[in-house]
């Protein structure tokens, strides 16, 4: 009788013990399954965030890097263990790559677009695509008959006070739309080879701006555009032939007005706010601090942390939430919710914009 109970437990550990297994192999092939597999295109700051985000993901694996610069390359590397691509098309074509993230400079987007999106593989690039809209149309052209999803990063639509305020909007919290207010300041101005580079502060900083603005509005399309731009502390700036500071009203079909401020020289930090206005009330998307601590004593009341002063540590979890989405995209071959319509047509807001300030008047955006 003891042999026959003994017979039983063993029977149900053995039972229990190759359920686990079976698990442990379902879940491991249903892991790898959606592990999806990424090449990174360019490794400096911005490159090495997604290198971070990307390595930290559950569900993503950054197996190349390519640069350029072989120190940035390494760099990366060294940090994700992922293999250095020697050239471009290592890394976008390898069989073993699912998606790619385009961070390398500007004038190499919409060339890496174009093989990425041949090969088959999921985008996700950087803004802007180009600077020259050309560019970007003959980049469309060339990519239009692919069914791989592109997304542009536009993060500040992923913050969640943005994403809620522009959700409230939607909903008609405050009745109906009339005006939004973006102020967008950076603490200090960039160096001389990134301005070089960069194809100037309205398409470069502005750019970003010009995006949230159209994510507010929704399906209200802009229309309209007035542009200002001084040079004011910069002589970096000044020897681009750049701007420092600048104001915008632009126009919606709708007749909502949308004024932009910026500055890059905010010298208590990186300042992000967002006002949106309506016929029934308010909605503020305001700065953020490392802490909500606020400190009150007999010199002074209501004294807070001071906002953060790089934009990555202001938008850090935004940029986390657009590689979640990028990578929910992939997974489901769903549409991303920022297309390559968006960043096309960001830069035609912003081309726009230099007519505008060139030519001293209101220019009509026709896209």
């Amino acid at each position: 009788m003891m042999f026959k109970s003994s017979r039983k437990i063993f029977f149900k550990n053995d039972v229990k013990l190759i359920k686990q297994i079976l698990s442990w192999f379902y879940f491991s092939i249903l892991f790898y399954i959606l592990m999806i597999n990424f090449s990174l295109m360019g490794a400096g700051r911005i490159g090495k965030m997604h290198a971070e985000i990307i390595s930290a993901h559950p569900n993503a694996k950054l197996k190349y890097v390519y640069d350029v610069n072989k120190k940035f390359a390494n760099d990366v590397a060294r940090s994700t263990k992922c293999k250095i691509a020697s050239k471009p098309e290592e890394a976008i074509n390898s069989k073993d790559i699912d998606a790619v993230l385009i961070a390398s400079a500007t004038p190499t987007h919409t060339k890496f677009i174009t093989m990425a999106a041949k090969a088959g593989k999921a985008v996700f690039c950087e803004k802007p695509i180009d600077l020259d809209i050309k560019k970007v149309n003959k980049c469309l052209n060339q990519i239009k008959n692919t069914k791989v999803p592109i997304q542009i990063g536009f993060n500040r639509r992923f913050d969640y006070s943005h994403a809620k305020a522009q959700q409230a909007r939607i909903k008609k919290e405050i009745g109906e739309l009339e005006m939004i207010v973006i102020t967008s300041r950076d603490p200090e101005p960039p160096g001389i080879d990134y301005l070089k580079a960069a194809g100037g502060f309205f398409r470069d900083t502005t750019i970003h701006d010009f995006d949230l603005a159209r994510f507010i509005l929704d399906n209200d399309p802009v229309m309209q555009i007035s542009a200002f731009g001084e040079v004011l502390f910069d002589k970096n700036a000044k020897k681009q032939k750049d701007h420092d500071t600048a104001m915008f009203i632009l126009k919606s079909k709708k007749g909502v007005l949308i004024h932009i401020n910026n500055s890059r020289r905010a010298a208590y930090g990186y300042d992000q706010r967002v006002e949106v206005f309506g016929s029934k009330g308010m909605i503020i998307s305001n700065n953020q601090t490392p802490s909500s601590v606020e400190r009150y004593t007999n010199k002074s009341t209501s004294v807070k942390d001071p906002i953060h002063f790089f934009f990555i540590e202001r938008y850090e979890q935004a940029y986390r939430d657009q590689f979640n989405e990028f990578v929910k995209c992939v997974s489901k071959k769903t549409t991303p919710k920022v297309t390559f319509e968006d960043g096309k047509n960001a830069l035609i807001i912003a081309n726009a914009a230099y007519e505008s300030y060139k030519k001293g008047k209101v220019i009509n955006i026709k896209f």
